[in-house]
C-alpha cells in the first residue's frame, strides 16, 4: 500500500467519512492530521443540524485516560454511555457482553425510571464484533465504541455519505482540514473545574521500535505519528487499555500479518478473549452467523475485530455456553420453542417443517384479514395506515355486502359498525348488536338469518358468518374493533373495495378509489370512501403533555427485550403497535389506563393470530378484565358446547370455523344459562322449539315432559288409533297443517302453532274418513261429501276426478243461451244481462254476416203494453232458410 493510499484510508476509511478518538486523547478528524488532546474536560466530538434537528456526540475523559462519558443526541433522543451502561434519557439498560453475542438487540432492562424511553424508531443499538454500535435510522450516521474496564478506549463516528450541512467539533469539517488549536478551543464546553494540559513529549522505546518496524508502511510523516505515540502513552505506560488501541489502529492500516504478530509481541497487548467455542479474528463478520440468523444482512457482515465460530459452523444461540455447531444440526425456533431437524409444527393456516434453522412452510391457506382498530387500519393485503378524519367510512364492499364504520366525536374509537346484507341490516354498538332492529343480548343466543349466522364468542367478541363467504369478528368492549376475513374471489367480477383494499395479494394498489384512481396519499384515499358525518380531524400530536409522558412510559412495555411481550418480537415487530399506542392514550376519550390496555391488546391479538402465546399479559400490566356474575376470564374462549342451549341439541357453533378470543365465559364443566350465569348441567334450563323449560317436570302442548341436565324428554304415549303416531312439538318443528288430505294444495298458514298429539306418520296423511293413507290414496271433498281416489263428479259441463287429494278436471264447451223477457230484459249467450226499452222490430240473433247468406234468424217486435208504460215482445219471427214462423 502506498503512502498516499494509506493516508486516505487512515483519514477517510476509503468509502466513508470517519472520525476516531482512542487511547488517552488521540483524535483523527475527518480531514487533516491526527492530533492529541490531554484533558478531563467535556468536548463536542461532532455536531451538526439537519432539517432543524440537532445531532451531536460529546465526550469526556477521566484521569485514567479513558472516555468515562459519551453523550449522543439524535433527534431529541439522548443516549448516554457511562460506566459500561447505555442510558437513554432515564431508562437504564445494560449490554450483555457474555450472553448477547450474535444478536442485533442485546439489551437487558436493569432499572426503569423513564419518561421518554429509547425509541428504536430513530436508532438501533447492537453488538458489532467485539464493539458496540449505535446506528441512526434517520441519517447515514453511526457511533461505534469498545468498552473496557474503567471506560471506553476506542470510539469512532462514521458518516456513510457527505452531509449537506457543516459539521463542527474535534472531528472538524468533512472536506476541510482544521487547525488543532482552533478545533480544541471551539469544541471545548465551558467547565471551570476541568483541566486541559499541554502534551508531554518523552522518548519511549516501544514507540520507537514500533515505527521503526512499520516504516515501509508509514513513510510519510513517520515522526509525527511517533510523537503522537509518545504523547498518548506518557503516564499510562502500564495501562494496556490506553496504549494498545493506538498500536492496533496503525497495525490494522498496514494489514500485514508480519506486523500483526510483531506489535502484539512488542507491546504485550493480548488478543481479546472469546467465550465458549468462539475464536478471535482480526477480520471477521461483524454479526456472528447463528442458528437463528445464519446469513446476516450485508451491512452486518462487514469485517471487523470479532469473536466468531470456526469455519463451517454457526453459533447455537438456542443453547447456553456459546457452542458452535454445523448449520445442519441447528434447531428451529418458533414462539420461544425449539424444534429438531425434520420436526413439523402446524398452525391454523399452514404447516412448517424445520430444515436446519429455516422453516419451510406450506402455502398460507387462511383468509386474508383486514383489521380496523379505531383509526389504525391494516388492509387485506397487509398495508398499514392511519385514517386522518373522524368520519363515516365504507370499510369494505363486496358482491353481497357493505360494511360501514362510524367514528365517535369524543376519542379515537368507533361508535358503531353497520353491516348490510341482502334484505338484512346488522348494527353493532358498544355491548349491543341489532339484527333488523332486534337486539341479540344474551351470550348464549345464536341468531341464524337468511344470509348470516351471528353469535357471541365471549363477553367482548361476536362472530358473523355469511352465506357469501364473508367472515368477521367484532369486538364490542371496551372498544369496537373489526376483524374482517375476505372470502375467496371465485369470479373476476367479485370486486372488493373500500378502506380494507381489494384483497388481491398486492399492496401497491390497496389505495384505489371507487373510480379506479390511485391517489398518492392516505388523505385522498380516505376521502374517497367517506360517507358523511365527519366529526373533525384525528390529531397527529398529543394534546396533553401529561398524557404524552404517560404514553411513552407505559407503551414501552411492548419493547422490553425480556418483558412479557418479548416472545412475540421475532414474529411481529412492535414498532407499529408502539406508535399506535401513544396517540391512542394521548388523545383518548376514556381513562389513560383503559386506552393503554386497548393498545397492548392489539399487539397481543396479532401475536395470538400467529399462534404465539404471550402469557398472562393482562395481569402483568395491570389490565385485568372483570367478569360479571360467576363467569371467568380466558385468553382462549370458545363457545362450542359451552352453553345450556348446546345440551338440548346439536350446537351449530361447533360447525363454525372460528378463532379463539379473549373475554369472559364459563369455566370448564359449567354452561352459560339464562341471566348470563354459569351453571352445572343439573341447573340448566332446556331449550325446545317454541320456548325454554326450567329444570324438572313440565307440560308442553298438553304433553308431559321432564327437563334434566339441559335435555328435554317427553312421554310418547298419546293413545293414538287408526295408524296415527304420537308427535311431540318439543322435539322439533312439526308441520301439523300439512298432515291432512284436506290441506293439500292450500296455502300454508304460518300463524299455525305446533300442538303435540296424534298425527299420521311421515309421508302419510289423514283422509276425510279419519284414516292414515298415502298421498296417492288421499280423498277429496265436493259439496260436503267425501270421494275416494278415482271417483268422478260432474259440474257445469266439467268432469272432475279425485287424485292425491285434489280434483283433476276436464272441461267441455257448454251451450250458450240468449233470453228475452219482461220489460226489455235481455241476456246474451255469454250470460251478460242488460235492459233495453225500444219499441221496434229487433234482430236477436242471425248467422248471416256481411255478404254471407245466413240459414236462420230470430227477430222480436217490442210494442207498448199495459197502458203504454211498459214494452212487451209481442211478435217473434223465426226464419229458417226460406221458411218463416210467426209467434204472436
Amino acid at each position: 500500500m502506498t503512502t498516499q493510499r494509506w493516508i486516505l484510508a487512515f483519514c477517510f476509511s476509503l468509502a466513508t467519512y470517519t472520525c476516531r478518538t482512542f487511547g488517552s486523547g488521540i483524535v483523527q478528524p475527518f480531514k487533516g492530521e491526527s492530533y492529541y488532546v490531554r484533558s478531563d474536560c467535556q468536548f463536542i466530538l461532532i455536531g451538526f443540524t439537519v432539517n432543524g434537528k440537532e445531532y451531536s456526540v460529546t465526550i469526556r475523559r477521566g484521569h485514567n485516560g479513558l472516555l468515562v462519558q459519551v453523550e449522543i443526541i439524535i433527534n431529541k433522543v439522548t443516549t448516554l454511555l457511562q460506566n459500561g451502561h447505555v442510558v437513554v434519557k432515564s431508562a437504564l439498560f445494560e449490554l450483555r457482553q457474555k450472553t448477547g453475542l450474535g444478536h442485533r438487540h442485546q439489551w437487558r432492562r436493569q432499572r426503569l425510571k423513564v419518561t421518554h424511553p429509547c425509541n428504536r424508531k430513530y436508532q438501533h443499538i447492537f453488538k458489532y464484533g467485539i464493539y458496540n454500535r449505535l446506528k441512526s435510522s434517520l441519517l447515514p450516521f453511526s457511533v461505534t465504541w469498545h468498552n473496557v474496564h474503567g471506560g471506553i478506549n476506542s470510539l469512532w463516528v462514521t458518516l456513510e455519505s457527505e452531509l449537506n450541512t457543516t459539521t463542527s467539533g474535534l472531528c472538524g469539517k468533512q472536506n476541510i482540514a482544521g487547525h488543532r488549536d482552533e478545533l480544541i478551543r471551539d469544541s471545548k464546553l465551558h467547565d471551570h473545574k476541568c483541566n486541559t494540559s499541554s502534551p508531554v513529549l518523552q522518548k519511549n522505546d516501544i514507540c520507537r521500535q514500533f515505527f521503526q518496524e512499520i516504516k515501509d508502511c508509514v513513510q510519510y510523516n513517520n515522526s509525527h505519528y511517533q510523537r503522537l505515540c509518545e504523547e498518548n502513552i506518557f503516564g499510562f505506560e502500564n495501562n494496556q487499555s490506553v496504549f494498545c488501541p493506538f498500536f492496533k489502529e496503525f497495525a490494522s492500516q498496514c494489514n500485514q500479518s508480519r506486523i500483526n504478530r510483531f506489535w502484539r509481541r512488542l507491546t504485550k497487548c493480548a488478543k481479546p478473549r472469546c467465550p465458549g467455542d468462539l475464536i478471535y479474528r482480526e477480520n471477521g463478520p461483524a454479526v456472528i452467523p447463528s442458528c437463528s440468523n445464519p446469513k446476516p444482512l450485508p451491512f452486518y457482515q462487514e469485517l471487523t475485530e470479532t469473536c466468531a465460530c470456526p469455519e463451517g459452523k454457526v453459533l447455537n444461540n438456542g443453547a447456553k455456553g456459546y457452542r458452535c455447531i454445523p448449520w445442519s444440526n441447528c434447531s428451529c425456533e418458533f414462539a420461544g420453542k425449539s424444534y429438531r431437524n425434520g420436526e413439523i409444527r402446524r398452525s391454523k393456516c399452514h404447516s412448517c417443517t424445520c430444515h436446519g434453522v429455516v422453516w419451510r412452510c406450506s402455502e398460507n391457506f387462511c383468509h386474508r384479514r383486514c383489521v380496523i382498530e379505531g383509526p389504525f387500519v391494516t388492509t387485506f393485503d397487509g398495508k398499514k395506515y392511519v385514517l386522518p378524519y373522524k368520519c363515516a367510512y365504507l370499510a369494505s364492499k363486496g358482491p353481497s355486502w357493505r360494511i360501514r364504520i362510524h367514528f365517535s366525536r369524543k376519542g379515537l374509537y368507533l361508535r358503531k359498525v353497520v353491516v348490510r346484507l341482502p334484505g338484512e341490516l346488522i348494527v353493532f354498538r358498544k355491548n349491543k348488536v341489532l339484527w333488523n332492529w332486534q337486539e341479540i343480548t344474551q351470550f348464549h343466543q345464536f341468531q341464524e338469518t337468511c344470509n348470516a349466522k351471528i353469535y357471541w364468542v365471549s363477553s367482548t367478541f361476536l362472530q358473523v358468518h355469511t352465506t357469501s363467504g364473508l367472515f368477521f369478528q367484532i369486538q364490542l368492549s371496551p372498544e369496537i374493533q373489526l376483524f374482517i376475513d375476505a372470502p375467496n374471489q371465485s369470479k373476476s367480477d367479485d370486486k372488493i373495495e373500500g378502506l380494507c383494499g381489494n384483497s388481491n395479494r398486492n399492496t401497491t394498489d390497496d389505495f384505489t378509489t371507487e373510480t379506479g384512481f390511485f391517489p398518492n396519499s392516505v388523505q385522498l384515499f380516505a376521502l374517497s370512501w367517506i360517507m358523511g358525518n365527519c366529526q373533525g380531524n384525528i390529531p397527529t400530536t398529543c394534546t396533553k403533555r401529561e398524557n404524552e409522558n404517560y404514553a411513552h412510559e407505559k407503551c414501552a412495555v411492548l419493547n422490553q427485550p425480556t418483558g412479557i411481550f418479548a416472545k412475540c418480537h421475532p414474529h411481529i415487530p412492535t414498532d407499529y403497535y408502539y406508535t399506535a399506542c401513544i396517540p391512542r392514550i394521548c388523545n383518548t376519550g376514556r381513562s389513560r389506563r383503559e386506552a393503554l390496555c386497548i393498545g397492548l391488546a392489539s399487539y397481543a391479538k396479532a401475536c395470538d393470530g400467529l399462534g404465539v402465546v404471550i402469557g398472562d399479559w393482562r395481569r402483568n400490566t395491570g389490565c385485568n378484565l372483570k367478569c360479571q356474575k360467576n363467569q371467568e376470564f380466558s385468553y382462549n374462549m370458545h363457545t362450542c358446547n359451552r352453553t345450556c342451549t348446546s345440551l338440548s341439541g346439536h350446537d351449530f357453533r361447533c360447525d363454525m370455523d372460528d378463532d379463539p378470543v379473549e373475554g369472559c365465559g364459563c369455566p370448564e364443566g359449567t354452561y352459560l344459562n339464562q341471566g348470563q350465569t354459569c351453571s352445572p348441567k343439573k341447573e340448566c334450563a332446556c331449550t325446545y322449539y317454541g320456548g325454554i323449560a326450567d329444570p324438572g317436570p313440565v307440560v308442553i302442548s298438553r304433553q308431559k315432559c321432564n327437563c334434566e341436565n339441559g335435555v328435554l324428554s317427553c312421554l310418547p304415549d298419546c293413545d293414538c288409533k287408526n295408524g296415527k303416531v304420537c308427535v311431540s312439538c318439543s322435539e322439533g318443528p312439526v308441520n301439523i297443517v300439512k298432515k291432512t288430505c284436506d290441506h293439500i294444495g292450500k296455502p300454508l298458514d304460518t300463524s299455525e302453532t305446533c300442538e303435540s298429539g296424534c298425527y299420521c306418520p311421515d309421508h302419510q296423511y289423514e283422509d276425510h274418513f279419519g284414516n292414515c293413507v298415502s298421498l296417492d290414496e288421499c280423498t277429496c271433498v265436493f259439496s260436503g261429501k267425501a270421494f275416494r281416489t278415482g271417483q268422478q263428479v260432474n259440474s257445469r259441463c266439467k268432469t272432475c276426478t279425485c287424485y292425491r287429494g285434489m280434483w283433476q278436471c276436464t272441461e267441455k264447451p257448454c251451450p250458450g243461451q240468449c233470453q228475452v223477457y219482461g220489460d226489455g230484459h235481455y241476456q246474451t249467450f255469454d250470460s251478460k244481462w242488460y235492459r233495453f226499452s225500444g219499441q221496434c222490430l229487433y234482430t236477436l240473433v242471425q248467422d248471416s254476416c256481411g255478404n254471407k247468406k245466413g240459414t236462420f234468424s230470430v227477430r222480436v217486435e217490442s210494442v207498448p203494453c199495459n197502458q203504454n208504460t211498459l214494452t212487451c215482445s209481442r211478435n217473434i219471427i223465426l226464419k229458417l232458410q226460406v221458411h218463416f214462423f210467426y209467434a204472436d
